[in-house]
C-alpha cells in the first residue's frame, strides 16, 4: 500500500472579510497549495472540502473558480473536523489507489453566519438548559482547578503564548501579544473565562495537495511531508456521568494514530491542539498523551510549550490567536505542522522538528461525548 504525502500547501490570512465569501477564501488556499506543489492545477484528479455551514455546494463554487470543474468533489461536514476529515478521505483515496493526487479544502465565513457564542443544538441535554459552549468549558475549567489546583494565573498563560505566537504569524487573525493582566481584565463570558480565553469568530481557509508514492516521484519530494497516520473517532454513548477533566475520545483517536504512524507520544516535536478555549488545550494535550494529566498548566508556566520549549504547542496561536474558521481550522493546523517540518516558518521556528500532530475535535450530540475528532500525525 502506498504512503500517502503532502507536497504541496496553502493558507489564507485568518480574520474578518467582509468582502468575500468561503469560496473564494477556498479558491485563494488551493491555487496557494497547487503553486507550492510545483504542479499544473490539472494534475489534481479529484477533491474533498470541508465546511460546516457554507451551504450546499462549496466544493463545486471553489473548484469552478480556479478552473477545475468536472472532477470528483465531495464536500465533507464533521464540525469543527470538517477540513481535518478531509484530509483523512484524500488519504484514504490515495492508500486506496483510486487516485494519486488529491486536494483537501477547508473553508468557512463564519463571520457572516455568527454573531456571537456557538450553541449546541437544541436537541442536546446542555442546550436544554441554556448552556452555551462557553458555560460548558467554563465547567470543565473549574472542574479541572478543584481536581489539580490549577490557579487562574496558570490558565490565563495560555492564551499568552498563544498570542505571543500568534502575533508572529502573518496569517493569524491577532497580531498583538497579551499579559496575564489583559487576560485576566478582559470581558467576562463564563466564570472563569474571559474574552482571551476565547477563539474568535473567523473567515479563513486552507488546503493541501495530496499525493501517491507514484505521483511523487514526478515532482521534488524533497519538499514533501509523509502524512504517517490520519485517525478519526466519534464519541460513545454516555451511559453514566463522564469526567469533566479528560477526554476518552481525544486519547482513543490519538491511540489509533500513533499506532498507526509507528510512534509514540514521546517522539512528538510539536502539536498544534484544538485550543477553542484556554482549558480546552489543557485537556487534549493531556489527552494526547503529550503532558500528564493535571500536569500541563505548571509545564506552560515553566515555558515547556513555548517555541523553544520541551515540546510547543500551538506555534501557530492555535485557536485562540489564529482564529478558527471551524472548516478552515483542521487543514491550517497540518499546514502549519508541514511548513515547520520544512524549516519554512521564520522566528517561529522550531529547531529539528521530525514528527508533528495536528488534533481537531468538535461538535456535541445528544447522548455522546463528542461528535468527532481527527489527529494526524505527520512525518519529515
Amino acid at each position: 500500500m502506498t504512503d500517502v504525502h503532502i507536497l504541496g500547501v496553502g493558507m489564507t490570512r485568518f480574520g474578518r472579510h467582509p468582502d468575500r465569501d468561503a469560496a473564494d477564501l477556498g479558491a485563494e488556499a488551493l491555487l496557494e497549495a497547487v503553486a507550492d506543489a510545483g504542479i499544473d492545477a490539472r494534475a489534481v484528479e479529484a477533491a474533498y472540502c470541508g465546511h460546516v455551514f457554507q451551504g450546499m455546494v462549496t466544493g463545486q463554487r471553489i473548484l469552478a473558480e480556479v478552473g477545475l470543474a468536472g472532477l470528483p468533489l465531495t464536500n465533507v461536514e464533521n464540525a469543527c473536523s470538517s477540513g481535518a476529515t478531509a484530509i483523512r478521505e484524500a488519504s484514504l483515496a490515495i492508500r486506496a489507489g483510486e487516485h494519486d493526487v488529491v486536494a483537501a479544502i477547508g473553508t468557512e465565513h463564519l463571520t457572516s453566519r455568527f454573531k456571537g457564542a456557538l450553541t449546541p443544538d437544541p436537541s442536546d441535554p446542555e442546550a436544554a438548559v441554556g448552556a452555551t459552549m462557553p458555560g460548558v468549558y467554563a465547567m470543565r475549567a473549574r472542574r479541572y482547578m478543584e481536581e489539580f489546583g490549577m490557579t487562574r494565573e496558570q490558565l490565563a498563560l495560555i492564551p499568552v503564548k498563544n498570542k505571543a505566537n500568534a502575533a508572529r504569524n502573518p496569517l493569524a487573525h491577532f497580531k498583538t501579544p497579551i499579559t496575564i493582566e489583559d487576560v485576566l481584565e478582559s470581558r467576562p463570558i463564563a466564570d472563569p473565562l474571559n474574552l482571551h480565553d476565547c477563539s474568535p469568530v473567523t473567515d479563513g481557509a486552507a488546503a493541501v495537495i495530496v499525493m501517491s508514492d507514484r505521483a511523487l516521484r514526478k515532482y521534488d519530494g524533497d519538499r514533501a511531508v509523509r502524512l504517517a497516520a490520519s485517525a478519526l473517532r466519534s464519541g460513545s454513548v454516555d451511559v453514566e456521568p463522564v469526567s469533566m477533566t479528560f477526554e476518552p475520545l481525544t486519547w482513543a483517536t490519538a491511540q489509533d494514530a500513533y499506532e498507526r504512524a509507528g510512534i509514540g507520544p514521546g517522539d512528538v516535536d510539536l502539536a498544534e491542539v484544538h485550543d477553542c478555549f484556554s482549558i480546552a488545550e489543557v485537556l487534549r494535550v493531556e489527552g494526547l498523551g503529550l503532558f500528564e494529566q493535571g500536569s500541563y498548566p505548571a509545564a506552560v508556566e515553566r515555558g515547556e510549550a513555548d517555541i523553544g520549549g520541551r515540546l510547543p504547542i500551538n506555534p501557530s496561536g492555535g485557536l485562540i490567536g489564529k482564529g478558527h474558521p471551524l472548516g478552515g481550522t483542521g487543514v491550517a493546523q497540518v499546514v502549519e505542522v508541514v511548513r515547520q517540518l520544512r524549516g519554512e516558518v521564520g522566528d517561529r521556528q522550531i529547531e529539528g522538528a521530525r514528527v508533528g500532530v495536528a488534533h481537531c475535535r468538535g461538535g456535541k450530540a445528544v447522548g455522546i461525548e463528542g461528535a468527532a475528532c481527527t489527529v494526524q500525525v505527520l512525518v519529515r
